[in-house]
């Protein structure tokens, strides 16, 4: 995984600004949503012994081992415009999304080797 300039500036800031100390993002998959699964988001206020960390620009992203193969190539950008702001994953593993944008199919990454 890796991240924009704006994703990594977003992520600073909400690290800054937590009320708790606050050592990275994590993201994850889940189940769920028309298209089966969705991305997940969310403080991680430590690191997991089965954490992927990845550290770009400055910030850390711990990657929820579930959802390694999902990730992988994964480019994480942040956009705001005047009617949303949110973490955005162009991801080569992505299959489909549905119309709405909530939820995404994925299938794992293949691993030569």
């Amino acid at each position: 995984m890796r991240l924009t300039d704006a994703a990594a500036q977003r992520i600073s800031e909400l690290t800054q600004r937590a009320d708790s100390e606050i050592v990275g993002l994590r993201v994850g998959v889940k189940n769920g949503g028309c298209a089966g699964q969705s991305y997940t988001v969310e403080y991680a206020h430590e690191i997991r012994p089965t954490d992927e960390v990845v550290e770009d620009k400055g910030v850390k992203i711990l990657v929820d081992p579930k959802a390694v193969l999902f990730l992988l190539g994964t480019e994480m950008d942040y956009k705001a415009d005047k009617m949303q702001a949110q973490f955005v994953f162009n991801n080569p593993n992505q299959i489909s999304a549905c119309g709405c944008g909530e939820s995404v199919e994925l299938r794992p990454a293949k691993i030569d080797g």
